[in-house]
């Protein structure tokens, strides 16, 4: 008996020593090397708050069967700090600690890649939108503002990731600073401050920046002594620059791209097979580190997906689903391009690739009536009177919708402007649609027929679609941004009232029918379920707006497409009824809802 208690004890001493087991990662000249020795890189990026926690695990396994043996990680600042200084790291899929411990139980090292300011196609790119209620804020430089809320950022994040760096046992072997500053401006007191922000507050693995692959990015975007990404990086040349810019330091592809985003009104992008595979076999052939952006993309849940611009008229707001076309889909399936990857990877590796998770469960619902019960209209809150229209982040609003109503005195018909509208608004008159509005392309101008009302009452309802992620535009306040002219008389004399649509409004709704349906209408609808299980709800028969299943945001729909079906994971579902809730802006008739199986 005593041998057997003391073979135990030796076991269990042995597994503590392992999982408490200290490494060393550093920067060599030209590789990177763990412990003294040269390591590769071979990583596959996924981002928890897109992936529902009962998922962490099965999506890092699926990246480890192809192949990776690290894991790169977005942290998105505003998801954890939806409300000024109020962190969350424990509900949902915030939990970003337990997401890098499962990371270690399986084996897998971590790039961590905590921002601020990420892009990704989210909202903000990880920024706060609270920022934007400084008038003159300035973004990613030493704005004293900008930057004291950095500080607090960081402070508060390290707390949670600095003890799971591989110096203290953990898997954390690098951590970028900021994302891709070269492409948006220079001030390099700012990222090598970040840098040592971090590192006041206890990150002691290596840095690394990420960056085009051209001399002028990599010079804008460098942080003294951090290896270098390259976005991407796949021959010869690429390398060669990054080296032109720091030849003491190692650089590796830090986004090698197996696919590509899709926005609303676009194809479906889906870059296929080959280019990847060409990359790839180029950096594996040339023994190269390498992040897939990504391996697995998620869902933009709620109101959390992002937009580009590039001119100032210009306006791309990304679909909710972030499939990403890549090796693993969106609900965690492995498609043609896993199966590419993980061949030729396999030809490359030294150590075992295990085999392929099983899939997780996929159902489909049968068609569901959803009914119109209610109406925006019956629903506003106290109003905000203001002068002239303000931006919703004046009010302390980030996300949904706000709607504008004033009187018309003087000017009661005619050419409308609305300057400008972020991003899409319907415009009424005396409770009737008059046209809408949508940002994107310049044309903000409506005719307001006349009226036999006396004082016409005018209501500009609009709808945030994501704030921009991404280049010079970020500067992006929703809602109407300056002033409305009828005719060149700029109108005053607004109630202004504030339509968040968070989850907690969505549970409480109520059915109220006395009056008729117009323009904002919520439906409600259920269906029953005897094995909870995934699935995409088909929003086909809807035209624009928002769903929510069991209480929670599932993300935007619009019969533009690319995308009708939208993923309802099954941690959202119960066994039996199930209820559904919609708010369309143009849909006023009764309708159906299907559930099936896959995005397509």
């Amino acid at each position: 008996m005593k041998k057997i208690l003391l073979f135990v004890l030796v076991i269990l001493t042995s597994g503590i020593a392992e999982a408490q087991q200290k490494h060393i990662f550093s920067l060599g000249k030209n590789d990177f090397l763990l412990d003294g020795k040269p390591f590769q890189i071979i990583s596959g990026e996924m981002h928890p708050a897109r992936i529902p926690k009962m998922y962490w695990r099965h999506r890092i396994q699926m990246a480890k069967a192809m192949g990776c043996n690290t894991i790169a990680a977005y942290i998105f600042w505003n998801y954890h700090e939806q409300e000024k200084g109020v962190f969350d790291f424990k509900t949902e899929n915030r939990d970003i600690a337990e997401f890098i411990r499962i990371c270690k139980e399986e084996g897998m090292w971590v790039l961590l890649r905590p921002g601020p300011y990420v892009c990704a196609e989210w909202d903000f790119g990880g920024l706060p939108p609270y920022l934007l209620t400084i008038p003159d804020i300035k973004l990613r430089c030493m704005d004293p503002r900008y930057m004291a809320e950095v500080t607090r950022f960081v402070g508060v994040l390290s707390e949670q990731v600095k003890g799971l760096q591989c110096t203290n046992g953990g898997p954390i072997i690098m951590v970028q600073v900021e994302n891709e500053y070269g492409s948006y401006a220079n001030d390099r007191e700012y990222v090598n401050a970040l840098k040592e922000l971090w590192v006041k507050n206890g990150i002691n693995v290596p840095f690394y920046t990420a960056d085009g692959p051209t001399a002028f990015m990599l010079e804008a975007g460098g942080v003294d002594g951090a290896a270098i990404g390259l976005d991407s990086g796949s021959s010869d040349a690429d390398f060669e620059q990054a080296a032109k810019q720091n030849p003491n330091v190692p650089s590796f592809s830090s986004e090698s791209y197996p696919g590509w985003l899709t926005h609303w009104k676009e194809k479906w992008q889906k870059p296929g097979n080959e280019g990847i595979v060409k990359d790839v076999t180029y950096l594996l052939e040339h023994k190269k580190s390498f992040n897939l952006y990504v391996v697995h993309g998620g869902t933009n849940f709620g109101f959390n997906a992002g937009a580009n611009a590039f001119t100032p008229t210009q306006f791309q707001p990304d679909v909710t689903s972030y499939d990403y076309d890549a090796p693993v889909n969106e609900r965690g399936e492995p498609t043609s391009k896993y199966y590419a990857l993980r061949n030729l990877i396999a030809k490359y590796v030294k150590y075992k690739i295990p085999n392929v998770p099983k899939p997780t469960l996929v159902t489909e619902v049968a068609a569901f009536d959803m009914k119109p019960v209610n109406t925006i209209w019956n629903e506003l809150p106290a109003a905000v009177k203001s002068p002239q229209p303000v931006p919703m982040e004046a009010l302390g609003q980030y996300y949904g919708f706000i709607l504008y109503r004033t009187k018309l005195v003087g000017r009661k018909s005619g050419t409308l402007t609305i300057t400008e509208p972020h991003d899409y608004a319907l415009v009424l008159l005396n409770g009737k649609l008059v046209d809408t509005i949508y940002r994107d392309g310049g044309k903000w101008t409506v005719k307001i027929p006349p009226s036999d009302v006396k004082d016409p009452q005018l209501d500009i309802l609009v709808e945030n679609m994501g704030h921009i992620n991404f280049a010079q535009y970020m500067i992006d306040r929703k809602g109407i941004t300056d002033r409305v002219t009828l005719e060149g008389m700029t109108l005053t004399n607004w109630e202004i009232y504030k339509l968040p649509m968070d989850d907690q409004f969505i549970t409480k709704l109520k059915t109220n029918d006395t009056k008729s349906f117009h323009d904002g209408t919520f439906f409600k609808g259920k269906f029953d379920l005897t094995t909870v299980a995934d699935t995409y709800l088909d929003l086909s028969n809807f035209k624009k707006g928002v769903i929510w299943v069991n209480g929670h945001n599932l993300g935007r729909y619009w019969n533009t497409g690319p995308q009708f079906h939208l993923y309802c994971p099954a941690n959202w579902l119960q066994k039996g009824e199930n209820n559904v809730t919609v708010f369309d802006l143009h849909d006023t008739a009764a309708n159906t809802i299907k559930g099936v199986k896959t995005l397509e």
